[in-house]
């Protein structure tokens, strides 16, 4: 992995550094000897002399010479001065290698006293050698300066920087106590038993306090603290769950340390966490001497002698010796709960071998899971807390806390998809509020207490009341809530007469209540038409927070297919009815803007209503992706199962708007059809009447009346069904472009037949064009009227102009001042301009000699296939759960749908088992 070249031509194999005071106490004794030895040292800068941190000290040496061969030599020298073992051979077949990389093969050459401790040789104090196969291949081990205050952490450290690897990711590694011992011919390494060492723990301390039994060797392994975690959680052993606990606590207290090295006195309260065997104890002369040795650990101190420790007379001192494995069940009954960190209290566990009576939450989030031994995935969910029982998931529950202004620190839990989780005794299906002293229950054999010290605990919600009689009433009373038949009943009349905007129902009676919605809000007579949006975004948010996670999609799925089922009966119900499709032919009369009107409310209704749902549905698959990205599995099959369940539900409202949004404006298209072309011919100076007065219809002239009528009965259509904004907008869009497109066409097509294409005509049209642009003005609609009427309006304005103004501008003036209009419009109109009787048309009127004969053989006419697509809003709505609706009808219509879901489920109860309310 690690290349010599790289090695070589490294700034940091370049020169090296020795921390002052490795051998000697003395820094002075220290440069002397070290002078003699290597007298290749030119000077040496100290700042401390009693640490190993590269960090605090520097030794600056001379750069080497060129001679690679007298380097490797004088290195050899220094590492392995009086040690004969090692021969010249060795060392010159080893080319280019560093003396401190070795193979295992080499190290199965020392001595058999030499195997107990790997990591280290008596007749090379201070130097420390750190395994690490997994990271560098080829190269076991390297050495690394270590004195016995030097810890774990600045080890660690010290060798990645060996082993070349960036300094950000040292977090990630850990060193740990293998033990083991070398067997077969080949020598290969059986590791036995692996320990994580603390950050802060000294691992030459450790080396001489502890030492393998008889036949094993010790030495020390540079590891991913994930890899190490998930192994050693694997085991299935009473000593591998004591280390895995061990673990979580210690990383818990390095994770709160990560701002920088704990002091002292903080590193003995983080022990206090976790009991040592010592405090268990009952000897009073070994708990203290344990207890020197635990302080030793800690400060780096060295250990009391046992004449100075003052034993306190008693029958304490001759009792007898426990045996060790006494002493480890005993560290596990005399945990305290801590005071300054939420834990949960196991309450009823799977494996007592393996499980631990108090679990505490030292970060935010905290997550319940099954270690996984095939999983290597490094971008997987961190897992506070393993557990191993057949029905927890790899991530099976989450508890966070919530920190806010004004509502304090709140603590919430969600299970994770597929997983049991119980809160006080009821299935947890969505997140809910965890508050201590709450039982919680993952899978069906673990059951915890969440306990918050810092937060002042009241009555349990789980705990029944004690009951003042043992009437009736505690007969009939729920035992799980506590209480009484009379609470029940008022809780009962509550809900039902409640104004809060929420239905409860369960899915048995979910079909039923579906049709309910329909047949009882679903038809134009209804007072409130958003009713059923507003029904049946309840159900959907009542299925987010209490049903199963895969419930909403299927809904949704179901709510989309009911309603595009009415839409589709609507359609086929107004088709029956056009004249085209009568079996009787001589009713063929044209169908009034009424009777379309009264046709088209059941469409635009449910226009409306799919549109708010749409939205609805589109935050709601937000939300649950939001969730789902939490749990961290991207690509579970369940998952996107519900993602293509909810896609398709959405699929389909789009298809009920877009389809309902098509029949309203065709229908209404083709009733304009018929009255747009009495604009065009009707004279509007003939109609008494003040032209100002504009707003009522009765008053404006009879020509355009028939078209202001429809627009008026669109425009309060849409008022009444509470289309949103943005599709009234486009609606009449809509409108104004067939209307613009079909009136320009029939001025292109009759004007040389009809007298348009003269002043006195084209007059006429002006006026009636500025009273009903001037009418929509009035109503709201004038922009977009102005934007859809430009062609006609510069089409009329053109023909407007005088005959003796109009003789004297050229074709180019004409095509600067008219941009609207197409050349091929331009050169129509100027070709069909009655002149009158004896007058010829004017030559500056003719376009370019190039293009005339293109020009004249080029359609005219306005496409109607050009038409604005539609677009769908995505903000403006008018449906908000959270805010109440002004609607007495709806209020009445939800109280009825309740008693309609309790009447659905009292006739599953057995008669005699129905409750009296």
């Amino acid at each position: 992995m690690f290349s010599e070249e790289k090695k070589e031509n490294s700034p940091k194999f370049r020169k090296l550094h020795f921390p002052v005071g490795l051998w000697i106490n003395s820094p002075k004794k220290h440069f002397a000897k070290l002078s003699r030895r290597w007298p290749s040292v030119g000077s040496v800068k100290s700042t401390s002399s009693d640490t190993a941190s590269r960090t605090s000290e520097t030794v600056e040496l001379r750069h080497p010479t060129k001679n690679k061969a007298n380097r490797h030599k004088r290195l050899s020298n220094l590492f392995h001065r009086n040690a004969s073992n090692v021969s010249n051979t060795s060392l010159a077949a080893s080319g280019g290698r560093w003396t401190s990389e070795k193979k295992l093969s080499e190290i199965t050459v020392l001595r058999p006293e030499d195997l107990v401790e790997l990591s280290s040789q008596k007749n090379l104090p201070g130097i420390l050698k750190i395994f690490g196969h997994d990271i560098c291949t080829g190269a076991n081990y390297k050495s690394v300066l270590a004195t016995p205050r030097s810890t774990a952490q600045e080890l660690v450290r010290e060798a990645l920087e060996r082993y070349a690897v960036v300094e950000a990711d040292a977090d990630s590694f850990a060193l740990c106590d293998s033990v083991g011992r070398f067997e077969g011919q080949t020598g290969e390494w059986k590791l036995e038993h692996l320990r994580m060492v603390g950050d802060h723990e000294r691992p030459l301390l450790l080396q001489e306090m502890w030492k393998p039994k008889a036949g094993f060797s010790r030495r020390f392994e540079i590891r991913y603290k994930q890899e190490v975690e998930k192994m050693m959680v694997a085991e299935d052993t009473e000593t591998a769950g004591i280390n895995a606990q061990a673990r979580r606590l210690q990383k818990s207290r390095s994770r709160a340390a990560s701002g920088g090295n704990p002091s002292v006195k903080d590193r003995e309260d983080n022990l206090s966490l976790r009991r040592s065997i010592s405090e268990a104890n009952l000897n009073g002369k070994k708990r203290r001497d344990r207890k020197n040795i635990k302080s030793m650990a800690v400060s780096g101190a060295e250990p009391m002698p046992s004449d100075e420790v003052p034993e306190s007379p008693g029958p304490e001192s001759a009792e007898p010796a426990e045996d060790p494995a006494d002493l480890e069940r005993l560290t596990q009954c005399l945990i305290q709960p801590p005071t300054d960190f939420p834990y949960f209290l196991l309450l009823q566990s799977y494996n007592q071998r393996q499980d631990f009576v108090l679990y505490v939450m030292t970060r935010k989030q905290h997550l319940f899971g099954r270690a996984e031994r095939t999983s290597r995935e490094k971008c997987a969910s961190y897992v506070d807390t393993f557990l191993q029982a057949p029905d927890i998931l790899p991530r099976h529950c989450c508890v966070w806390l919530v920190e806010s202004p004004g509502c304090g620190r709140v603590t919430r839990v969600r299970p994770y998809r597929g997983a049991l989780v119980t809160h006080n005794g009821g299935v947890l299906q969505r997140e809910a509020e965890l508050s201590t002293g709450d039982l919680l229950g993952l899978g069906e054999h673990f059951l915890f207490m969440y306990k918050d010290p810092r937060v002042d605990q009241g009555r349990p919600a789980w705990l029944p009341k004690a009951w003042t009689s043992s009437g009736l009433s505690g007969t009939f009373s729920c035992q799980m809530c506590g209480r009484s038949l009379h609470e029940r009943q008022e809780a009962f009349q509550a809900y039902m007469e409640s104004r809060d905007l929420m239905l409860r129902f369960r899915p048995q009676e979910e079909e039923a209540l579906l049709k309910k919605i329909i047949d009882k809000t679903g038809h134009p007579n209804n007072d409130f038409k958003l009713a059923p949006a507003y029904l049946f975004s309840l159900c959907l948010e009542y299925s987010t927070r209490a049903l199963e996670p895969g419930h909403f999609p299927k809904l949704a799925m179901k709510i989309a297919n009911l309603i595009k089922a009415v839409v589709w009966e609507k359609i086929k119900e107004i088709g029956d009815k056009q004249p085209e499709n009568q079996q009787d032919k001589s009713h063929t009369g044209m169908i009034s803007i009424e009777e379309v009107a009264t046709d088209l409310r059941p469409l635009m209704l449910w226009m409306a209503n799919a549109m708010e749902l749409l939205n609805f549905v589109q935050k709601k698959v937000l939300e649950m992706e939001k969730d789902w990205d939490l749990e961290g599995v991207p690509h579970d099959v369940l998952l996107s199962s519900d993602l293509e369940a909810c896609e398709e539900g959405m699929v389909l409202l789009d298809e009920v708007i877009m389809y309902t949004f098509q029949q309203c404006v065709y229908y209404l298209t083709k009733t304009l059809y018929s009255a747009l072309p009495d604009l065009l011919s009707s004279n509007p100076f003939t109609s008494p009447g003040n032209f100002s007065e504009v707003e009522e219809l009765s008053k404006m002239p009879e020509g355009i009346r028939g078209t202001l009528a429809i627009y008026q009965a669109t425009l309060d259509l849409t008022k009444e069904c509470q289309l949103h904004p943005d599709l009234v907008s486009q609606t009449f869009g809509y409108l104004f472009f067939f209307s613009n497109a079909s009136l320009f066409n029939t001025l292109m097509e009759k004007g040389t037949t009809e007298s348009f294409y003269q002043w006195s005509k084209a007059v006429q049209i002006r006026t009636n064009l500025d009273l009903v642009l001037d009418w929509l003005q009035g109503v709201g609609l004038g922009d977009i009227a102005s934007e859809f009427f430009r062609k006609l309006s510069t089409t009329v304005n053109l023909l407007c102009i005088p005959k003796t103004s109009l003789l004297k501008v050229s074709w180019s003036c004409l095509r600067t001042d008219y941009p609207a209009l197409t050349p091929e419009q331009l050169n129509h109109l100027l070709r069909h301009y009655q002149l009158g009787m004896g007058r010829t048309r004017p030559v500056i009127w003719d376009p370019p000699e190039e293009v005339k004969e293109e020009l004249a053989h080029t359609d005219i006419f306005e496409s109607f296939t050009d038409h604005p697509p539609l677009i769908l809003p995505c903000d403006n709505f008018v449906m908000d759960l959270s805010e109440p609706v002004a609607s007495e009808t709806f209020y009445q219509q939800l109280r009825e749908l309740r008693h309609f879901v309790w009447d659905l489920e009292q006739q599953l109860v057995p008669a005699n088992q129905r409750p009296f309310y």
